[in-house]
């Protein structure tokens, strides 16, 4: 298992190679079927939410999706739009700080979750204006399945957590 420098290292790459020049409500349609198909080849249970400042341009889930990823969601929107950096990241910071989001920034875990599948939507010359956040699975294949979905939209290449 990487450790979390290694993944931090990855996930900034990722980061900052993930930048839209535009994000349309084509381009959330396109970002979001792409992770329903995706979830639909895995038979997986999850939910998906885009949203562009507040607006929200794509939601779905699939069959058998707990009532209750749809709060996690929220969570983990609210960290990436709070600190514009993908939840797994200030999860894998707080972990090497060896400290909560309520020491460290006295932010409640009712309203903030900093586990995988938040990532942000950067526009380039812009920088944060939005969210793609994923709910299902455990947090490294929320966010990786969020990554590759939108890297395949930009047609670019990033690198894979292992």
């Amino acid at each position: 298992m990487p450790t979390p420098e290694e993944d931090l290292r990855l996930i900034a790459e990722q980061e900052r190679l993930l930048h839209f020049a535009s994000f349309s409500t084509e381009t959330a349609w396109a970002v979001g079927s792409a992770l329903r198909a995706e979830a639909l080849a895995r038979k997986a249970e999850m939910t998906f939410e885009i949203q562009i400042a507040g607006r929200t341009l794509f939601a779905c889930s699939t069959d058998g999706a707990a009532p209750g990823q749809a709060d996690w969601i929220r969570r983990k929107r609210n960290v990436v739009m709070r600190f514009g950096r993908s939840s797994y990241a200030m999860g894998l910071l707080l972990e090497k700080e060896g400290k909560t989001i309520e020491q460290r920034h006295g932010l409640t875990l009712t309203d903030f979750a900093m586990h995988g599948g938040g990532i942000p939507i950067l526009l380039a010359g812009t920088g944060l204006v939005g969210s793609v956040v994923s709910s299902g699975l455990d947090q490294r294949t929320d966010h990786s399945l969020v990554v590759k979905a939108m890297a395949a939209v930009l047609g670019v290449s990033v690198p894979a957590l292992p």
